[in-house]
């Protein structure tokens, strides 16, 4: 199992922390993404650290220009040497801000979006793009710099991870990428692994990512949250403390960045 961490804060705060979660032996730093802010965030931290795999935790792609991510992406993937991840969703409902109220047009948008960026992705030099969907209409489009800076070093693509839910729509979306955010207990995490495989037609899917919290000075009952979770498939941990605000809560989430991740 790797261990990744999810960061808040002030924006030197957090290339800080993501400097110490590195030292501290944690795989990968992750932070939200709701103004799209993350990217630039992430390529500071690549140019600190050798390492730390760099992500979002998510990425609202119905709300964002979808070649904007492909290029931001691919272009933070050159820079770090090939330790970008993806994370995409329909984000959360807030304000109205861009009349998608509608959960089915968010979900077509960023199914639409994702299969955008896979071919952005792969997209050859001398390549025009073009891509023809319900939300997205792309005619005779050309890098208007070499192709190359476009794409990823990883190969076939960045890893994509959706949320992996109990809707069969959720499910069938898993079954398309890469990795899937799941929700629940142990059990439960095996259950929707064995049916996102099913519908992949026995294919393992490469990593199942799962969130929670560890104390940072108890690693034996650090590592009992972890082992069922592991047991059940899990490859990934996020360690997730969500509530940021305050300076003690400040304090406890850079001691549990120091203290390391997880072990069992």
């Amino acid at each position: 199992m790797k261990y990744g961490f999810i960061l808040m804060g002030e924006p030197n705060e957090v290339v800080e922390l993501a400097q110490e979660a590195e030292q501290a032996g944690w795989d990968g730093v992750f932070l939200p993404d709701n103004w799209m802010t993350a990217w630039i965030l992430l390529t500071a931290i690549a140019t600190c650290t050798k390492r730390i795999a760099l992500g979002t935790m998510l990425t609202p792609l119905p709300e964002q220009p979808p070649w904007y991510i492909a290029a931001q992406t691919a272009t933070l993937d050159q820079l770090s040497n090939g330790r970008v991840i993806l994370t995409a969703g329909l984000g959360v409902l807030e304000l109205d801000k861009f009349g998608m109220q509608d959960n089915k047009v968010r979900a077509q948008r960023l199914d639409e979006a994702l299969e955008l960026i896979n071919i952005w992705w792969q997209g050859e030099p001398s390549q025009t793009l073009t891509y023809e969907g319900r939300h997205y209409h792309l005619q005779e489009m050309q890098a208007s710099v070499d192709w190359r800076t476009q794409r990823p070093v990883q190969t076939p693509r960045i890893p994509i991870w959706v949320i992996g839910g109990v809707k069969q729509s959720q499910l069938r979306r898993a079954a398309r990428w890469d990795g899937a955010v799941i929700n629940g207990k142990p059990d439960e995490i095996g259950k929707r692994k064995t049916a996102i495989e099913e519908l992949r037609e026995g294919l393992p899917l490469r990593d199942i990512i799962v969130e929670g919290e560890t104390p940072p000075n108890d690693p034996e009952r650090a590592g009992s949250i972890v082992r069922p979770f592991a047991e059940a498939g899990a490859t990934w941990w996020l360690e997730s403390m969500w509530e940021w605000e305050g300076i003690s809560r400040a304090y406890d989430i850079r001691t549990r960045v120091r203290s390391g991740p997880p072990r069992y």
